[in-house]
């Protein structure tokens, strides 16, 4: 486990950046202690640093995981998060959208966000801006990406794609045998 380079938080952050905005400062500093970012295996792990120093006393090749996968860098050094990120960016994220309950099963087998399922969107989210899709009350679901703005998905038609689906809480039961 080591710290991120200045490239790997760079790409971490832009990602971040997609779904919370400027609200990364609160990620790290939080009111219950300091947080950081540690790589491990490819995959970028969330933890206090009271844990961080309790796992120096592991062995690198016996650690599995430690804190919150947040996400892993892709072998082209692409960051793509993970579902288990959704509890830490739900609260801060910037752009909100909440689909209808017939298309909350939908979006949770992984399909993407129609017009039709869409209950409500966050006002000036632009296309392509990262979302986090909520279930009319109020759960988060998953997130994704804006396939259109705001103002265009006023006038577009009912089966037009609204949301492109990235990841969602279904994925523990889909995905449970190759979940690390």
């Amino acid at each position: 486990m080591r710290p991120l380079t200045d490239e790997e938080t760079k790409t971490m952050f832009e990602k971040l950046s997609k779904y919370i905005g400027e609200n990364i400062k609160l990620l790290v500093d939080r009111p219950d202690g300091t947080y950081c970012f540690r790589l491990h295996n490819d995959r970028v792990y969330y933890m206090s640093e009271k844990i961080l120093k309790l796992a120096t006393n592991i062995a690198r090749d016996k650690l599995v995981s430690v804190g919150t996968c947040f996400g892993k860098f892709t072998k082209t050094h692409k960051f793509r998060l993970h579902i288990t990120a959704l509890d830490f960016l739900a609260p801060y994220a910037k752009y909100k959208v909440w689909v209808k309950p017939g298309s909350e099963q939908s979006f949770l087998y992984g399909n993407h966000v129609l017009k039709s399922g869409l209950g409500r969107i966050t006002e000036n989210t632009e296309q392509y801006q990262g979302v986090v899709v909520y279930s009319m009350a109020d759960v988060p679901l998953g997130f994704g990406v804006a396939a259109k703005s705001t103002q265009e998905c006023r006038r577009v038609d009912p089966m037009a794609i609204v949301v492109f689906h990235q990841a969602d809480v279904g994925e523990f039961i889909r995905n449970e045998d190759s979940l690390t």
